[in-house]
């Protein structure tokens, strides 16, 4: 063991790092991305060590900020180091790269040290990339998903809860803005935990987040839905399934995205909110997460049967996927899209509607609110009798949030351009990915007024010159970058109806 004076770096790994002088990992024995024991006074926390020979001089320790925040380190304050042993869990993530089976412990042990931090980015990546190549039994997931709840926090409610979530993949799913006032509307619980962008230009939070406050402790949580019925909040603040957020994190870079881990994590959080009660939405078609409906069959029974070994029932709703969901795109648009459809939903977009209250109507189903088939019908009542729009805005006043609708500062972008139909035509294909890709270098999520707004889908009849899609962005310097992505990519094709003639002349 060492004492080493604390040097803080002001930069957020995103996990525990240190960073040592080559001088003094070389005499405790330390090499990089060892474990390393860190203590101050009786708090104690393992750490990654990497070493340097200029940044950090000997006697000095480089705390990163998501150490320092945890163990309320201080710029030149003492802590001692010792090097550490290699977790158990790394013989049985060993194992699964082998391809072997592990069991319900030897899961459990792996997602505890992710939780505690006890396992690197490397480690946890070898994990994910053994689940892409080698998959997971029924039972290895069902392990998986009660222990990454076990390893969070948890939400009991003297109610049934109701719960819904997508897979992702589409563009302007801004759906859970209107289902989650349907179902407390009918006297239902509904405690929504929504993610932030990762890949796309607005997750559920940064929409919600619009409007109203989205983070809060699951206490804080429980006492809003249990007053108001629902809550659309962003779950990453809440310690619901920790070890999630952790896995997301390296996924990313490495665009892993294993479905057994999806599985589990999908329903390891709803488990945590106490949902008994679930509908999964599946989109599906060119540019979504899944190509085909025989594949959404088969993933729709999976989660199926891993709901029923959780006691969970679970719907899956297979829903069109190949375009957006509303014509915003983008945290502000999106939910000022969203708000308009509670407040006028027969001038809303259809498939806004539609998908809305289809999935809020197999919620009602199974709440036994509605007889089977015809529970889009009453979700519908609920949202044009203005139902839904008078308990979403109980929902924004109880996140702390502005409730009417007609003073609601969305804070869209000034900045704006528009990309005309080349000649006239129909639409014929509009690309999901390559409209997600503008909408970001336009500045969404980060910039929330940022996005894009689509003005005709497949099928629309259009004219030459006529605007197709809208780019806005706050900054005029990202709008160019926009504008020059959606002129070399194309998001939207017009053709005739002649495609040729032959013989050509």
């Amino acid at each position: 063991m060492i004492e080493l004076k604390a040097r803080l770096i002001d930069i957020s790994a995103g996990a525990r790092y240190v960073l040592l002088n080559s001088r003094d990992a070389d005499e405790l024995g330390i090499h990089p991305h060892d474990r390393v024991r860190v203590q101050k006074g009786p708090k104690m926390a393992t750490a990654i060590a990497d070493t340097t020979n200029t940044y950090i001089q000997s006697g000095e320790i480089g705390i990163f900020s998501d150490l320092k925040s945890e163990m309320e380190i201080s710029g030149n304050e003492k802590v001692r180091l010792s090097l550490t042993s290699m977790p158990e869990s790394i013989t049985y993530l060993r194992k699964k790269m082998e391809g072997a089976a592990l069991t319900r412990e030897e899961i459990h042990s792996i997602v505890q040290d992710i939780v505690s931090h006890n396992l690197s980015e490397l480690e946890i990546a070898g994990f994910l990339i053994s689940q892409q190549c080698k998959g997971l039994s029924l039972d290895e997931v069902e392990y998986l998903t009660r222990a990454m709840v076990k390893t969070g926090e948890t939400i009991d409610f003297e109610r049934p809860v109701f719960d819904k979530h997508s897979i992702g993949g589409v563009p302007g799913n801004k759906v859970s803005l209107l289902i989650v006032p349907i179902i407390a509307a009918s006297g239902l619980l509904i405690p929504k935990t929504s993610s932030r962008a990762i890949t796309s230009p607005s997750g559920t939070a940064d929409t919600m987040s619009v409007l109203a406050h989205v983070t809060f402790t699951a206490a804080e949580l429980k006492e809003i839905v249990s007053r108001v019925g629902g809550a659309i909040v962003w779950g990453g603040a809440l310690n619901i399934a920790p070890a999630d957020d952790i896995m997301i994190r390296v996924e990313y870079p490495l665009s892993l995205d294993p479905r057994t881990q999806m599985l589990a994590s999908i329903m390891a959080k709803k488990i945590a909110v106490g949902a008994k009660y679930v509908v999964i939405d599946i989109p599906v078609g060119h540019g979504t997460k899944v190509s085909d409906p025989e594949e959404a069959r088969r993933l729709s029974k999976e989660f199926i049967d891993l709901s029923e070994r959780l006691s969970v029932v679970t719907r899956c709703a297979i829903t069109y996927g190949a375009q957006p969901i509303g014509y915003a795109v983008g945290p502000a648009l999106e939910a000022k899209e969203a708000i308009e459809a509670l407040i006028n939903p027969d001038a809303a977009a259809t498939s806004l509607v539609e998908k809305s209250t289809a999935i809020a109507g197999m919620l009602l189903e199974m709440a036994g609110l509605a007889k089977r088939n015809v529970g889009q019908d009453v979700a519908k009542d609920v949202l044009t009798s203005g139902r839904a729009l008078a308990k979403m805005k109980q929902i924004i006043e109880a996140q702390g949030g502005n409730p009417d609708p007609s003073s609601i500062d969305y804070g869209i972008g000034e900045h704006r351009t528009q990309i005309e139909a080349p000649s006239d035509g129909y639409i014929t294909h509009v690309d999901n990915s390559t409209i997600v890709a503008i909408a970001r270098t336009a500045g969404a999520p980060i910039d929330k007024g940022a996005g894009v707004i689509v003005h005709a889908k497949r099928g629309h009849k259009v004219k030459r010159g006529e605007p197709i899609m809208e780019i806005v962005a706050e900054r005029t310097t990202k709008l160019s970058d926009a504008l020059s992505l959606a002129l070399r990519l194309k998001p939207m094709t017009v053709e005739g109806m002649l495609l040729n003639q032959f013989p050509e002349y």
